[in-house]
């Protein structure tokens, strides 16, 4: 069996939002208009750099002229054609490029400061705008805390405590929000330079074959291990949720296949659907893109990506490995199977094909070697170009080059949206002080207690992020919580990957756990109890931020002895972890052995070596309790239904 796009259930939108089919003139114009804005991108950013504000106006301008060409806002029913209200979105949205772009230089002085009528006209419809284009991609919840930081704004003055402040008028706040250090700031900024460049690659890694691979390769790999289309959704939703930028969307995308396959297996439903969500969410954290969000990161943070990279490799290792740990005791429990190796990709086809890994290992090489991202990127997709033409089967010839363009383009509609509006609130956030003022109880809380200022920055990062992908939950709660934790004592890479990574989880955290969400819908089970197994398989991604806090040889940081035996230690306790949350440990758990696992798992994930021992001691206790209590405890007792 070998897995194409043709065989998957793949659904007409770009990553779950339905868009419409347009055809004849109108379609072919924005085809074409799709294809211009993905080379002009690629153009400007490695040829002819132009003023930032106005590349980031040009950016929203596209996003937004082709967002509402294609995503209906209300009657989904007539996906042939576009709403008057519509052009007129168009035409709007083309109006306030035009005014940026011959103001651009007055602008730059008087937004935010002595705004004119007019600025504030056009600064009020551009925020409405994008407002709107977030809720036809992404659903109300971003939009609607837009518009709560929007009313705090206003608010300010009445309100009690810390949330108290001087207020301002609206031509200074909407003039302000829709310049430099709102909408056009540093998130749109990323989008940009980023994410429309690695939305790209990701199409060209599907148009040249290389994304089947990805998926072919993890069924050869695993799909015959036990419980094998769990493991295939491991590896494949990983590699590819990485390039996706968002969890969601990558559940709808390889969810359709993935899940499906493991329910025929004998996984129940929302055990399935957690499955995708766990794995979909890891590909969010595993370098070297990161679904977008380290490129974030390195912006606000201000250091190179690469070392970024690097230091992520361990957190999606033990991520990952903790989640394979789960669903492998599942199979054990359940005794299910692999699929049978008829059904699978043959290895030794694939093996004939690894130069389709060549674009990947194109990338991960150009960055070590300190080329920058853009450029780095950039041969990527060349790569995946000139790689394509080694075979029939995935040359990519001018029709096929065309449409990868185009539908780059389309698929980063939502991220450019997600990202602007996200902007608000970095804008609000700034101009209020509110960061300022969480950042200083952040400090109260860490003079008592370090550990009691992450817990609340965790709880803090994750209802923040809910219902948000993964580039708008890490600039909003990075913008508010890291420099309270940077004040307290703790370094900037290790404040932000620590925040980074929970507002990453939240999308697996109920109640509004996304992800989960999606899986459970394509599952056909309850997603709220999709989400708390999904939240389960995940749980050892919740320990893993304090674990490089505590030890930062997680972080790269450190000797090659004191890394390696921390990834051994670490690795040993999350499967500890892991044995202590499904109840089977050589056998069936009692809840006394449960416990003693779990203290075992924490202290071996410490990082200090008085743990380690504590914790191989107490795991060596778990395992004779297996010993001492054969009869109610035999390795062989498979039958019991958990």
């Amino acid at each position: 069996m070998t897995i194409s796009k043709g065989e998957r259930s793949v659904s007409n939108n770009e990553g779950g939002i339905i868009q419409r089919q347009l055809k004849g003139a109108v379609g072919g114009l924005f085809f074409l208009f799709a294809i211009c804005i993905t080379l002009l991108h690629l153009y400007l950013l490695n040829f002819a750099a132009i003023d930032p504000w106005l590349f980031r106006a040009m950016h929203l301008l596209c996003g937004s002229m082709l967002g509402f060409a294609l995503i209906p806002g209300w009657n989904q029913k007539n996906l042939g054609k576009i709403h008057l209200i519509d052009w007129l979105a168009i035409l709007a949205s083309a109006i306030i490029f035009i005014y940026i772009y011959y103001n651009i230089d007055q602008l730059i002085f008087r937004a935010g400061v002595t705004p004119t009528t007019m600025d504030f006209v056009i600064a009020i419809v551009g925020t409405l705008l994008v407002l709107e284009l977030t809720r036809r991609t992404s659903g109300w919840s971003l939009p609607i805390l837009s518009l709560i930081f929007i009313a705090y704004a206003f608010l300010g003055p009445y309100l009690p405590g810390i949330l108290q402040h001087n207020g301002y008028s609206i031509k200074r706040f909407f003039s302000y929000i829709y310049g430099l250090d709102g909408i056009f700031g540093v998130t749109i900024d990323v989008s940009s330079k980023y994410i429309l460049l690695f939305i790209a690659l990701g199409a060209f890694l599907q148009a040249s074959k290389v994304g089947d691979y990805f998926i072919n390769f993890s069924f050869s790999a695993a799909g015959g291990l036990r419980g094998g289309p769990a493991k295939v959704s491991l590896l494949a939703s990983g590699l590819m949720g990485m390039v996706s930028g968002t969890s969601a969307g990558n559940v709808v995308t390889t969810g359709s296949l993935t899940i499906p396959l493991m329910k025929r297996v004998g996984y129940k439903p929302q055990f399935a659907g957690a499955t995708e969500a766990a794995a979909s969410t890891g590909g969010q954290i595993l370098p070297p893109i990161m679904g977008a969000g380290a490129f974030l990161m390195a912006e606000m943070i201000g250091i190179s990506y690469k070392e970024i990279m690097i230091a992520a490799i361990i957190p999606a290792l033990l991520y990952f490995v903790s989640v394979y740990f789960m669903i492998d005791l599942e199979a054990i429990k359940m005794k299910l199977r692999g699929l049978k190796r008829s059904e699978l990709p043959k290895m030794k086809d694939l093996i004939k094909q690894a130069h389709l890994f060549i674009p990947i290992v194109v990338l991960i090489s150009a960055i070590l070697m300190n080329y920058s991202i853009i450029r780095s990127g950039t041969i990527a997709i060349l790569a995946c170009l000139v790689i394509s033409w080694f075979s029939k089967q995935t040359r990519m010839g001018w029709k096929k080059t065309a449409e990868a363009l185009a539908g780059a383009a389309r698929s980063v509609v939502q991220l450019i949206s997600i990202c602007a509006c996200a902007g608000i609130i970095v804008g609000v956030i700034a101009l209020t002080g509110i960061g300022g003022k969480f950042a200083n109880l952040l400090i109260t809380l860490g003079s008592s207690s370090q550990l009691l200022a992450l817990v609340a920055t965790m709880i803090l990062a994750i209802i923040l992020g809910m219902g948000m992908p993964t580039t708008a939950a890490y600039a909003i709660a990075g913008s508010v919580l890291a420099p309270g934790l940077i004040q307290v004592g703790i370094e900037p890479l290790f404040a932000h990957m620590f925040i980074f990574y929970f507002a990453v989880l939240s999308a697996i955290t109920p109640p509004v756990a996304v992800a989960a969400f999606a899986a459970g819908g394509i599952a056909g089970t309850d997603p709220f109890k999709t989400s708390l197994q999904a939240f389960k398989l995940g749980l050892a991604a919740f320990i893993v931020p304090y674990m490089f806090i505590y030890s930062p040889s997680i972080l790269m940081k450190g000797s090659s002895y004191e890394i390696a035996l921390t990834i051994l230690t670490s690795i040993i306790g999350i499967y500890l972890l892991a044995c202590a949350v499904q109840g089977y440990f050589f056998g069936k758990a009692r809840w006394v052995q449960r416990i003693v696992l779990l203290i075992a798992a924490l202290t071996l994930i410490n990082g200090s070596i008085f743990f380690d021992f504590i914790g191989i001691a107490l795991a060596l206790l778990a395992f004779l309790i297996n010993k001492m209590f054969p009869d109610h405890l035999s390795s062989q007792d498979n039958n019991v239904k958990f």
